[in-house]
């Protein structure tokens, strides 16, 4: 894929990663509308902030409607509320659902649409290694990025013949607000994101970034005793 000639749409490109993601792309000279919920916080130059809740049906179709030329569409908002399965607020449980699978589903249905009438291009699915493994304190988190990983695949099946290609891109932990908290490696969101516009551009399917990504899904073929060895 050319970027040079594309319209890309990232959401959550206020912060973190989207604004990362949003910046690469610009580098490479593609033309950017930075979705954010609080459209006045995008603070990127070159980018074109436009108004985007993607748990608000509204709000959604409002920025489909107020666009016309995406032809590169990255789902990568999102949240993390650490919500334990057994233990959380079924609130905060629902909210990881509501944003990370039927936010995507939604900004997906509204957009691909609108892709496929400029010609086709491509979606970006910002998953996780967490879409593969799963952990007690992210059990909610890891529960809604394996149904947007399940969604992924079903979306590129579907979208295929409108010659537009569904991509997922897994990662473990970035150097972000969303995970400063957690005590681990962290890899610096400007490098994933070279990685993840590498990916659109060299027309991949399915984008690891790192190591964990990697590890990740190299473990889902030894079943549960690999993937979880402290179970006897």
């Amino acid at each position: 894929m050319d970027l040079y000639a594309n319209t890309a749409l990232v959401t959550g490109a206020n912060r973190g990663f989207g604004r990362a993601l949003a910046a690469e792309l610009l580098s490479r000279g593609a033309t950017v509308y930075a979705g954010a919920r609080n459209p006045e916080q995008v603070d990127l130059p070159g980018a074109k902030p436009i108004a985007l809740d993607i748990t608000d049906p509204a709000s959604v179709a409002a920025a489909a409607e107020a666009t016309g030329d995406v032809t590169i569409l990255v789902n990568n908002a999102g949240s993390s509320t650490g919500a334990d399965l057994l233990a959380a607020d079924l609130d905060d449980v629902r909210l990881e659902m509501d944003t990370h699978y039927f936010g995507t589903l939604s900004v997906t249905r509204a957009f691909a649409p609108q892709i496929a009438a400029n010609g086709g291009g491509t979606i970006l699915n910002v998953l996780s290694g967490l879409s593969w493994v799963s952990f007690p304190e992210f059990g909610a988190y890891s529960a809604a990025k394996s149904a947007q990983w399940s969604l992924t695949n079903a979306l590129r099946l579907q979208l295929a013949d409108q010659s537009i290609r569904v991509a997922g891109l897994h990662v473990g932990f970035m150097d972000t607000d969303m995970v400063r908290a957690v005590d681990a490696a962290k890899s610096d969101p400007a490098d994933i994101a070279r990685i993840a516009i590498d990916g659109i551009a060299a027309d991949a399917y399915e984008i690891l970034a790192d190591n964990a990504a990697r590890q990740a899904q190299a473990a889902l073929a030894g079943g549960v005793s690999v993937l979880y060895p402290q179970l006897h």
